[in-house]
């Protein structure tokens, strides 16, 4: 699957779009010190930015200007001719007002929150903002055209000469300076997106229908498409906070902005026959995740009519150097403004440093033809799109001409050729697909229409097979396959034993989403790390083949699986599945074994268990996007609730099967946004087993001998060290994102992010489980009192490293009790 580093590792393709005026330089005070925040427009225009914390601007136009225009509040205001079009490097000084201002006196820094305009304007934003926009109509439509490029920026001489691209020097023939940021830049990729939305505020639904997609290169790759669209998901300037990259940021417009910002009212004019107010904003302190930037609002409605938005550059996220937004919005009437023109630019980096190179990521999106009061059948928001619809991705030209609300410009124009010629370059595709195996974990055997993975799968080790081997394989035609097949292949230089799996599934109705699978399934495995009998005959946990544990890892199981499955989703993220499964249990070690008495007598015992299961089971994940229609779908997005209930029936005799039982099992997982609190995550299980099983059919609450933190199990357990047939438990974990950590001056500079978590558990286990049980494991429960963990976690060491400390909280006198451990864990987020 091509993922985000192909996006990194597509850097190609030229460009020229040169701007009619350029302007760059630094805002200084008399003294000498730059100026942040200062407001800089180019004369007789609306067209402008604000200086950053080093005084420091860029800003372009495609019309031509003469002058420049520099304020901010306290200072004289300036007026700077520009002699020629591109004008760098200006050093441009402010004298210190000399008169006080009639109304009252705003100080630069920290703004006092009594006595200003611009908070009482913010006020009157706050009244009114729900009166603005859509919601004041009953039903509404409108058309919707969304355009994502991909740049690399800061290109230089060292980057043309370099021998990577060696034999692809003809894509540097043109490149295009960026108009916010100054950096020159060359595009790579570039995606379009058409479509019409309907909505019903009375039935609260709404429902995008995609008309075209096209991009250059990948014109049917839902899955990267979907990428894009998560990566730049929209969000509403009137929310307290604004989501993207996974993090909640303030907005300025937040009732809770004044504790935030600082805000100044600093001009006033007529945009469009509405007169409206400008104001300029920035943080209060550094290292949260906020913006600097300024608005315009109307004076009567008291909507917002222009707002641009940058990160501050301390905020506390990874591989990102660089955030700007910028929205316009048009007036309906005299109580309604609707968003017409959304442009978003992200500066991706390893670095955050002046002058490093990145990657732009730049999205347009154009809003036009309102239609207002229209109303639809309540089905057509129900409507699902079950199939791949090729002609939705094929659009010709003359679908696009009518359909961009703004023309492409030339170096868009030239992604989709340029590509066209690159992709017949032998070492561009090489990086591809290099670039596909670390992003994927397969190696695309294109000839055979096969994946050879997961190559991070292929080695492992535990106490039973020593150094393991495995070689995997699926085939793939494209990711809207009907039908699937996939294998491994294991070998232990212990244990000198083969273990192999092979698993098959075909989508039979596109519509219901009716899918049949099926499989077998000969292996080693660590059934004591989940507390869900998995049925998925390829399946294999970390506590299985870990190449770091704590103690002795040889409680492991010879496991042989024979699975056939159903499943279907009749309604939207419900997927409702049948399996029958036939399972053989047997200790895989000589110290450790699953034995039972099979006589009330007790003095029979057998060691292997043999068992046919029925198991009935229902997924509910409602907000959950997926793309692709084949038997196979990617999610595109991880903000949504798990909700698990699954009912097991153990049947005596059929297949030979040693037990006749019953279980009940359920779950609910939940990750929350917690705006500037932090992201924090929430799991519950519970489930119970009717009648009398052994040990490998009981529920084992989940332990963790790895030095990897593994979210759902407990660090401080030991395989098997608590066995139930009956359990509950609770794991939460909160990270708070830097708050903490940005507050104290030693530590701030390192953006560490502080993690807490808490886990608890409940169970107890029968008197007849007990009785037959004649394994070398002694049963204990949970069940007097809770088990509980606790743990404190340093995340975002160098951007990719957690390390947790990892403390039991009670039954400290249980024989190998673990007082405390260390976990860790490599992470890559924003």
């Amino acid at each position: 699957m091509k993922r985000i580093l192909i996006l990194l590792l597509l850097v190609l393709l030229p460009v020229l779009a040169i701007g009619q005026t350029k302007a760059g330089g630094i805002v200084y005070d008399d003294a000498g010190s730059p100026i942040p925040f200062a407001n800089v427009v180019f004369a007789g225009s609306t067209e402008g930015t604000i200086t950053n914390e080093d005084g420091r601007f860029y800003i372009q136009s495609d019309a031509t200007y003469t002058g420049l225009k520099v304020s901010f509040v306290g200072f004289q205001s300036k007026e700077v001719a520009l002699p020629q079009k591109v004008n760098y490097d200006l050093k441009i000084t402010l004298g210190e007002e000399t008169e006080s201002l009639s109304e009252v006196v705003i100080y630069t820094g920290k703004q006092s929150k009594k006595n200003n305009p611009a908070i009482d304007i913010l006020r009157k934003i706050w009244e009114n903002k729900r009166s603005n926009g859509l919601s004041n109509v009953k039903q509404y439509q409108y058309d919707k055209y969304e355009k994502v490029e991909f740049d690399l920026n800061t290109i230089d001489s060292a980057l043309i000469n370099s021998k990577i691209f060696n034999k692809m020097e003809f894509i540097f023939d043109q490149m295009d300076t960026s108009r916010i940021t100054g950096k020159t830049y060359l595009p790579i990729f570039i995606n379009e997106r058409s479509s019409k939305v309907y909505g019903d505020n009375i039935l609260g639904k709404e429902k995008e229908e995609l008309e075209g997609n096209r991009n250059s290169g990948f014109s049917t790759n839902q899955t990267l498409i979907a990428f894009i669209q998560e990566l730049y998901n929209e969000f509403n300037i009137y929310d307290n906070y604004l989501k993207f990259f996974d993090k909640s940021f303030v907005s300025p417009l937040s009732t809770t902005g004044i504790d935030t910002y600082n805000y100044v009212l600093a001009d006033s004019t007529f945009i469009k026959d509405k007169w409206c107010y400008n104001i300029i904003y920035y943080p209060r302190r550094s290292n949260e995740l906020t913006f600097k930037g300024d608005f315009w609002v109307n004076d009567t409605t008291w909507a917002i009519k222009e707002i641009n938005l940058q990160v501050n550059k301390s905020a506390n996220i990874n591989w990102v150097k660089e955030i700007y937004i910028e929205q316009e919005y048009d007036v309906l009437n005299d109580s309604v403004f609707l968003i017409t023109r959304d442009y978003f630019l992200s500066d991706f980096s390893l670095r955050k440093k002046e002058g490093s190179r990145g990657i732009y990521g730049k999205r347009t999106t154009l809003y036009d033809n309102y239609t207002f009061d229209k109303k639809l059948d309540e089905k057509v928001y129900d409507e699902r799109v079950s199939k791949y619809e090729e002609d939705v991705y094929t659009k010709g030209d003359d679908f696009w001409e009518e359909k961009r609300l703004e023309p492409l410009s030339k170096d868009e124009k030239g992604v989709y050729v340029m590509l066209d010629s690159l992709k017949k370059v032998p070492k561009f595709q090489r990086l591809y697909d290099a670039g596909a195996v670390l992003v994927s974990g397969y190696y695309e055997w294109d000839k055979a229409n096969l994946d050879i993975g997961p190559v991070f799968s292929a080695l492992g080790f535990n106490d039973v097979e020593g150094l393991r081997v495995r070689l995997g394989a699926r085939t793939y035609f494209d990711q809207n396959d009907p039908w699937r097949l996939e294998g491994f292949g294991a070998y232990g230089f212990k244990d000198d034993k083969f273990k192999f799996g092979i698993s098959g599934k075909i989508l039979l109705d596109n519509k219901a989403r009716l899918i049949v699978s099926g499989g077998y399934r000969q292996d080693i495995e660590q059934i004591a790390a989940s507390l869900t009998t998995s049925t998925d005959v390829l399946g294999r946990n970390l506590a299985s083949s870990s190449l770091v544990t704590v103690g002795n890892n040889d409680q492991l199981t010879s496991l042989k699986l024979a699975n056939f499955a159903i499943e279907a989703e009749f309604l939207k993220n419900l997927i409702i599945r049948s399996d029958m499964s036939y399972r053989t249990l047997k200790s895989a070690s000589p110290t450790f074994n699953l034995d039972y008495f099979t006589d009330l007598s007790q003095t029979e015992i057998a060691s292997e268990v043999k068992q046919t299961e029925f198991v009935l089971s229902a997924i509910f994940e409602p907000g959950k996007r997926t793309s692709g229609y084949g038997v196979e779908r990617t999610t595109s997005n991880e903000w949504f609730p798990t909700l698990f209930l699954g009912y097991t029936k153990g049947v005596e005799g059929l297949l030979d099967s040693d037990f006749d039982y019953e279980k009940l099992q359920f779950s609910y997982r939940q990750p929350w946004r917690m705006g500037g609190l932090g992201t924090f995550s929430s799991t519950i299980e519970a489930g119970k087993t009717f009648g009398e099983v052994p040990l490998g059919l009981l529920s084992v609450i989940p332990g963790n001998q790895n030095l990897f933190s593994i979210y759902g199990t407990f660090p401080q357990l030991n395989y098997y060290e608590f066995v139930t047939d009956t359990y509950a438990t609770l794991h939460l974990e909160h990270n708070f994102g830097g708050r903490l950590f940005g507050k104290i001056p030693l530590l701030k500079k390192l953006n560490l992010r502080e993690i807490i978590g808490f886990r608890g558990a409940w169970g107890e286990i029968s008197n007849e489980n007990q009785l037959i049980n004649a394994s070398n494991i002694r049963y204990i429960a949970p069940d007097s009192k809770p088990y509980y963990e606790y743990s404190f976690g340093v995340g975002n060491i160098l951007k990719i490293l957690r390390i947790d400390f990892n403390f039991r909280g009670n039954y400290l006198d249980v024989p190998d009790a673990r007082k405390f451990g260390v976990t860790g864990a490599l992470e890559f987020s924003f």
